[in-house]
């Protein structure tokens, strides 16, 4: 985290806080018959447990398509035959440098998850059109998650 003095538009100096994030990867994993497999983890700073695609940040010098297909290995044990990119997103530009990689997973093979030593997570099978739905529900908060659910959504319906 660092403070940086900003100049605005108009000349008059500010303050703004800058929190530096390495980016990160999410992946959600579409089976062929269009379910799913999302972690349910505890999220410490909300004090509850969330509903999310797999993710992660990226290891120094790591290149996102090799993150997400580590962290959707890790997390649900799954490998893929596609990663198909869907585009990034800018996380919280007001404060954080954080830029996420999207990917949808296709061509799924199940495998054992392992996920890192601090990681306590239960995979869950939900299908996407029951996903995008609760998403417009406003039942799922996480906004990686919302994100890669309506992207998927959309790209599988134009791919068809």
């Amino acid at each position: 985290m660092r403070l940086d003095e900003a100049e605005l538009h108009t000349g008059k100096l500010v303050k703004r806080e800058v929190v530096e994030h390495p980016g990160g990867v999410t992946v959600l994993p579409v089976d062929s018959e269009g379910n799913c497999y999302l972690v349910r983890q505890f999220r410490y700073p909300f004090g509850k447990m969330m509903l999310e695609a797999p993710a992660g940040k990226l290891e120094k010098g790591e290149e996102p398509l090799a993150c997400g297909m580590r962290e959707l290995s890790e997390e649900t044990g799954f490998t893929a035959d596609e990663m198909i990119d869907l585009g990034r997103c800018c996380t919280s530009p007001g404060f954080s440098t954080e830029v996420l990689y999207v990917y949808l997973a296709l061509g799924l093979h199940a495998g054992e998850s392992h996920p890192d030593q601090d990681e306590y997570l239960n995979v869950e099978k939900v299908p996407l059109k029951e996903l995008a739905e609760r998403v417009m529900r406003n039942e799922i908060d996480d906004g990686k998650t919302i994100v890669a659910i309506l992207k998927a959504e959309k790209y599988l319906q134009n791919r068809l």
